[in-house]
C-alpha cells in the first residue's frame, strides 16, 4: 500500500511518498518547496497571510501528486515554527478549507519519536542495540534514545535550528565572528541536558542529508570542521553549484553544522552516521501498519 507524508518545516514543506516492503521503504516520488515559515514570522510570531497562501497552494499541489501517484493514505504534518506560530492553528484551518488536509501540529516528543522510528527501521544493518537519533530542523532539534525493539525510550526537543541560529549570521560567507556567535548559541541550548549513553548516534533532517556531499557519509569533529572550511570559504551560490545543492539549503547549512556539532558534544562528542530515514519515513512506515 503506497502513503505519503506530508511535512510543513520551518524551511521547507516536503513531500514523501513511498511503499514499504520487506526491505523497508520504495521511494515513489520526493517533492520539496523552500516555504520558509520558520523566518517570515513577524514580530509577534504570527505566520504571515501571504505565507499561509503560498503554503496552501505547496501542500495542495503535493497532495495531488500524491494521489496521482496511487497513495491511498495521507498524513500531513507540521513541526517547530509552526508549533511556535501565534496563528498556527490559523494554517491548520486554510489547509483544511482550501487544500483539503487536516493538519497535525505535533509536538516535540512526538517528533522526536517518529523521527527515531523512520531512522531505526531505515538503517542498513539494522541497529544492535540503544541508537540515539538527531533530528536538526528549522526551528528546533530533537534528539531521541531507544531501540528498534522497543522503540524511544527517551527524547528531548531543544530550541535550536538551522534557521533559527542562521538569523545570528550577518555575512555570506559567514565570517569568523559569525561562526563563534552561532556555535556559542548551538552549545548554549544543549546546556544542561542529560542524554542516555547509545551505541550509536544518527543525524537526520535536511542538514545531515546534505553533508555527503561535501565531507562523506560521517560526521566527526574533523569532518564538521572541513565542511564549515567548505562553506566559510565561498558564498552559498558558489558552494551550491559547486557541490548541486540547493542554493536555500548552503545558505543554512553552517548554522546545521553547528548545531549537529553542538548536539554531537552532548552526546559526549561521538560521530554522527547519517541516516537514510527520519520524520517522513516515520509517518509513512506507522500509516501503513495501522
Amino acid at each position: 500500500m503506497r502513503c505519503a507524508c506530508i511535512d510543513i518545516g520551518s524551511n521547507t514543506t516536503r513531500l514523501l511518498a513511498a511503499e514499504p516492503g520487506p526491505g523497508g521503504l520504495t521511494e515513489v516520488v520526493q517533492l520539496r518547496a523552500f516555504t520558509r515559515i520558520g523566518r517570515s514570522l513577524d514580530a509577534l510570531d504570527a505566520i504571515p497571510e501571504a505565507t499561509i497562501d503560498a503554503v496552501v497552494k505547496v501542500v495542495g499541489e503535493q497532495r495531488a501528486a500524491a494521489r496521482d501517484h496511487g497513495c491511498t493514505r495521507i498524513r500531513v504534518v507540521a513541526t517547530a515554527a509552526i508549533r511556535r506560530a501565534a496563528n498556527g492553528a490559523e494554517l491548520v484551518q486554510a489547509l483544511r478549507e482550501r487544500a483539503g488536509v487536516e493538519a497535525e501540529i505535533l509536538s516535540g516528543e512526538e517528533e522526536a519519536r517518529l523521527a527515531f522510528h523512520g531512522a531505526a527501521r531505515t538503517l542498513d544493518p539494522p541497529p544492535d542495540g540503544t541508537l540515539a537519533v538527531v533530528d536538526v530542523g528549522g526551528g528546533s532539534t530533537e534528539i531521541a534514545v531507544g531501540t528498534l525493539a522497543d522503540g524511544v525510550l527517551w527524547s528531548q526537543s531543544f530550541p535550536v535550528g538551522s534557521s533559527s541560529l542562521h538569523a545570528a549570521c550577518v555575512a555570506d560567507p559567514p565570517s569568523e565572528i559569525d561562526l563563534a556567535r552561532m556555535r556559542v548559541r548551538a552549545r548554549a541550548a544543549f546546556d544542561g541536558a542529560v542524554i542516555p549513553e547509545a551505541a550509536d548516534a544518527v543525524a537526520v533532517g535536511g542538514s545531515a542529508a546534505s553533508l555527503p556531499l561535501i565531507v562523506g557519509p560521517v560526521l566527526d569533529g574533523p569532518a564538521l570542521e572541513r565542511a564549515l572550511g567548505v562553506l566559510a570559504g565561498a558564498t552559498a551560490r558558489e558552494v551550491a553549484r559547486l557541490h548541486g545543492l540547493a542554493h536555500e539549503r548552503t545558505q543554512l547549512l553552517p548554522a546545521g553544522i553547528l548545531v549537529l556539532d553542538a548536539a554531537a558534544q552532548a552526546l559526549g562528542g561521538r560521530p554522527l552516521r547519517i541516516g537514510r530515514g527520519g520524520l517522513r519515513e516515520g509517518v509513512v512506515l506507522e500509516l501503513a501498519a495501522s
